[in-house]
């Protein structure tokens, strides 16, 4: 886990789709990455991002990124049989959203 996390407009873009900061990759696609949260707030917390640049959920032209991200968190909830126990996938917008790109978080477990 990464203790330090820089302050940017575009965390994903700047720092993670960049390499510049580590993660740890859950699930990859040539449009789609998925890691675990580098400050996860609960106890299982995945954060789905496109690859493009998307500022967000309203700014979508094309919805079958959507749809591939949703195919990513199914697999994912599947695979961690999440759908047995509880789970939540969450996006922001607007002031709400701390970095502007767009991203999916997919909890479950315990709040931290």
């Amino acid at each position: 886990m990464n203790k330090e996390v820089p302050s940017t407009e575009d965390f994903y873009c700047d720092f993670v789709l960049n390499n510049k900061i580590k993660v740890e990759r859950v699930k990859e696609t040539d449009n789609i990455l998925a890691f675990h949260h580098t400050k996860p707030s609960y106890t299982y917390h995945i954060v789905i991002i496109p690859k493009q640049h998307i500022t967000q959920l309203v700014d979508v032209d094309n919805m079958d990124i959507i749809k591939e991200i949703f195919e990513v968190a199914k697999e994912i909830i599947l695979g961690n049989s999440l759908h047995q126990k509880n789970y939540k996938i969450i996006t922001n917008g607007g002031e709400h959203q701390d970095s502007k790109h767009l991203h999916f978080h997919l909890v479950s477990g315990d709040k931290l």
